[in-house]
């Protein structure tokens, strides 16, 4: 059974490669969303979907490898499989610089397919679990007080509680109240693990 919040967008011009791509990954157990173009796929995107993009070279508009590109500096991380029936090096390298999990040929076996879609779908997984812990950590941060804040980050940087204190004008046993209290919050067992938290949330914790 595929994950309920995984879907397979579908992206190409032919009407009947559309529906038969949408038909065939129902039958495998797949929630498929189908688009014309790479305007049709933008114009309706929506910062919760996940999955992967399956999506043909040649598209009116914006070809399938210039929408992953666009998605990429969006910061739209979605995995994507090229299919084509116009295969060439050049274009097989373009998709594979912009990180496509695969570049199919028409007609491509439904056995590929569904293998690159595992692919993805494990690297979007993946990527997803990456977001959820990064927001968790996050929140876990909004739970501090400012001057808990203030010893985090001087931990982070290897300072110990004689030096933070000295940093902070404040007392050493105050400096060890605090991180115990920071601990119990960010629930962190011992001084490596907070120093590991810090470090690891410190890109989402604001400039």
């Amino acid at each position: 059974m595929h994950s309920e919040r995984l879907t397979v967008f579908i992206i190409d011009d032919d009407a009947s490669v559309r529906d038969s791509l949408a038909l065939m990954l129902g039958l495998e157990g797949y929630r498929a969303s189908v688009f014309a173009d790479a305007e049709a796929f933008l114009a309706a995107w929506q910062d919760e979907w996940t999955g992967c993009v399956i999506a043909d070279v040649r598209l009116p508009g914006r070809s399938g490898v210039e929408l992953q590109e666009a998605l990429r500096k969006r910061g739209i991380g979605l995995p994507f499989v090229i299919i084509t029936a116009h295969g060439d090096v050049a274009t097989a390298r373009a998709a594979f610089r912009s990180q496509a999990v695969d570049f199919l040929e028409k007609p491509f076996d439904n056995r590929q397919l569904c293998a690159a879609i595992e692919t993805a779908f494990a690297l979007e997984e993946r990527r997803i679990q990456k977001i959820d812990r990064r927001r968790a950590d996050s929140e876990k941060l909004g739970r501090l007080t400012a001057r808990e804040r203030d010893v985090l980050k001087h931990a982070a940087r290897g300072l110990h509680a004689k030096e933070i204190a000295a940093v902070l004008g404040i007392s050493p046993r105050t400096v060890e109240v605090h991180k115990t209290r920071i601990m119990e919050k960010l629930g962190v067992r011992n001084v490596a693990e907070l120093v590991r938290f810090a470090i690891a949330a410190a890109p989402s914790d604001g400039d």
